[in-house]
């Protein structure tokens, strides 16, 4: 393999278009595994979390096709160089074997060839080359594929936990910011909705909602099918579980102020994986409290601009994946918790 000098701790050396802009805004990165500069690490991949809204608007332009799916893509990584959907903008993440350490890198890593790790920074960033895509597990986002890829000298990984199955532990820390942030969020005490409560992130939100907002506090799980309200009961972490359209904001906020006695909350997680629910993240919040956008479905215009049109005066925050301890706190909640670990097995192992 030829060894190249001088790589950008960035990834900015792999921007092919447009020039000096870093990977993930990029429209196009090289994808050339021949190469490896002396301060990245190569990945032989196995195992793709395509990103909740990427991989269902994957699904719905291929009108739930599984080969029109690969095919998408394929598509995107040969023209793009990473797995970057063109419509959310977002990526995913991976798990594989260490193939390659560049020697800048030497004893820095804690990584040495063969360890098995996920990544814990975007496939939208990720240089990717895919031989071959083996198959997608059904049920999920996750598409198993013989493939390479390219970690920064700046980006972060996991090794991966010897006591769940790989699967398992790749679906959970795809979603590790939305529960790690909102430990960081959520205050005893506190009233928190959570839309999309029975999803794979909304599920460890409302965990560690209930353990943060304690007794005093409350949480209020969305859903927008019937069925999934039913989940939201069984998983037990929620006080109430309201049937509710997110897209619908005037009929979200009538129910949460009922509910509410015209308070409303503290707290909204937004962790549904559809456009047009920025408004009713907002209209559920009461003023100077804080909605957490963790969906990469969120027009953050739409969310900046509507809240002004409401004359809403409240803390937004942008779904930032990443909070230090993240990848543990995480895995920590399938330690502590048979029902959420029960849950995600019959699902992701």
């Amino acid at each position: 393999m030829n060894i190249l000098r001088n790589g950008n701790p960035f990834g900015t050396h792999r921007v092919l278009e447009p020039k000096g802009v870093l990977p993930q805004p990029a429209l196009k990165v090289s994808n050339d595994m021949d190469s490896l500069y002396d301060n990245e690490i190569l990945v032989d991949v196995e195992t793709l979390n395509i990103d909740s809204a990427s991989f269902t608007q994957l699904k719905q332009a291929a009108g739930g096709d599984e080969e029109k799916v690969k095919e998408a893509i394929l598509k995107i990584v040969s023209e793009r160089g990473k797995m970057q959907n063109p419509v959310t903008g977002s990526g995913g993440m991976f798990i594989g074997r260490v193939a390659g350490i560049g020697p800048a890198l030497a004893g820095k890593t804690g990584l040495k060839e063969g360890d098995k790790i996920a990544s814990l920074v975007s496939l939208s960033l990720t240089p990717l080359k895919i031989e071959a895509i083996l198959g997608i597990k059904k049920g999920t986002d996750q598409v198993n594929v013989k493939a390479k890829a390219i970690l920064f000298e700046s980006g972060i990984y996991a090794k991966l936990p010897s006591d769940m199955p790989e699967t398992l532990a790749l679906a959970i820390l795809d979603v590790a910011g939305a529960p790690a942030q909102t430990i960081k969020l959520v205050k005893p005490g506190d009233t928190v909705v959570i839309i999309g409560a029975a999803g794979k992130s909304g599920v460890l939100c409302a965990y560690e909602a209930r353990r943060r907002a304690g007794d005093a506090g409350r949480v209020i799980g969305i859903e927008y099918a019937a069925g999934a309200v039913e989940k939201i009961r069984e998983y037990g972490f929620c006080r109430e579980a309201v049937q509710a359209d997110a897209a619908d904001a005037v009929g979200c906020y009538e129910k949460i102020s009922a509910l509410t006695g015209g308070k409303l909350a503290d707290v909204v997680i937004n962790c549904v994986n559809v456009q047009n629910t920025e408004m009713a993240s907002i209209l559920m919040c009461r003023d100077e409290g804080t909605v957490y956008f963790f969906s990469m479905a969120t027009s953050f215009t739409k969310a900046a601009l509507g809240a002004e049109g409401v004359g809403k005066d409240i803390n937004m925050i942008i779904g930032n994946g990443y909070t230090r301890g993240h990848a543990e706190t995480t895995l920590n909640i399938l330690r502590e918790s048979p029902v959420i670990r029960a849950a995600y097995e019959k699902l992701y192992a």
